[in-house]
């Protein structure tokens, strides 16, 4: 049953209803009584006028609606924000505000805003110019050490060089193809694990640990690792609010390490899965999203905290 007076009415942008995360959310919704409907952002058309913004759709001009829930994969980021503004432009509740899902999807940004409020991170180097490549190597303390695509997603486009030699060569490479990359300093004694904790509002809901399979380094699911429920720490925990605070989003993805100093950060994901945290610990996860929904989506509440 519904804890709400009434119920509310609730698009999900997502560009397929199949997707786990996405149909966990329909039915969470419905299981509680609300109207919910899943929209692909991308078949999304706007006008942009001051005085009567609106969202068409398939031909037709959408209804008012008490709240959206973006799942915006990083591939239409841009297009995807654009219509999560634009039903901020109509006084609809965002689960993730559009500013904070952009924030986030910028990794740089991240770590730079994460950086300045104090928060535990890998050292972490970037720059533009070949002529500086043996000082960004050295920076995070040489080999071995991860170089990082900005753009890279589920662990793709993440390399572990393990002399200053194969660093050098990746680096050349990602600079032949005029991408954008971060050098990190490989913490070793995590072992090929990390943490994701899942934040909704103020508060850690679940945690789960990733171990990487035998010889990879990344822990992603997608790339075979395995997952179990972990009891985190309170500083763990702190650290993971923290951060989706300064990021002002109200669902996020934390990912940690435990390094020799304390938690850092790896990433601070704005849509994350749901499917392998909920798996590991047996929380109704898209539950607990619909019910953080119910006592915030209020028409006119567009804002969120966090920084610029």
């Amino acid at each position: 049953m519904s804890t709400t007076k009434r119920p509310l009415s609730i698009l999900v942008l997502s560009r397929n209803r199949k997707l786990y995360s996405t149909s966990r959310l329909v039915e969470a919704g419905e299981k509680r009584g609300h109207q919910i409907r899943v929209i692909d952002p991308l078949r999304c058309y706007m006008n942009i006028s001051s005085h009567r913004p609106s969202v068409h759709y398939k031909g037709e001009t959408l209804p008012p609606v008490d709240a959206i829930i973006p799942r915006i994969g990083a591939s239409i980021t841009f297009y995807g924000t654009a219509v999560v503004r634009q039903f901020e432009m109509m006084g609809t509740f965002s689960l993730n505000e559009s500013v904070a899902i952009s924030r986030a999807r910028d990794k740089l940004r991240s770590l730079q805003l994460l950086s300045r409020k104090g928060i535990g991170l890998p050292v972490s180097g970037f720059g533009y110019s070949p002529d500086d490549t043996q000082d960004l190597i050295q920076l995070v303390g040489g080999a071995p050490l991860v170089v990082k695509l900005l753009e890279g997603t589920q662990g793709k486009g993440v390399v572990l060089a393990e002399t200053d030699k194969a660093a050098e060569s990746v680096i050349d490479a990602f600079r032949g193809l005029r991408a954008y990359f971060l050098t990190q300093e490989f913490i070793s004694e995590a072992r090929g694990a990390d943490i994701r904790c899942l934040v909704i509002g103020d508060k850690v809901v679940a945690s789960m640990m990733r171990q990487a399979k035998d010889g990879e380094f990344r822990s992603n699911l997608h790339r075979g690792g395995h997952a179990k429920p972990i009891r985190i720490t309170p500083e763990e925990r702190s650290t993971a609010v923290r951060a989706a605070r300064i990021m002002g989003l109200n669902l996020a993805g934390v990912d940690l390490m435990r390094s020799n100093h304390g938690p850092v950060v790896l990433e601070v994901n704005s849509s994350p899965g749901l499917q392998g945290i909920e798996e590991a610990t047996g929380k109704d996860i898209a539950g607990m999203v619909i019910e953080f929904l119910e006592k915030h989506g209020k028409p006119g509440k567009t804002r969120t905290r966090g920084t610029g």
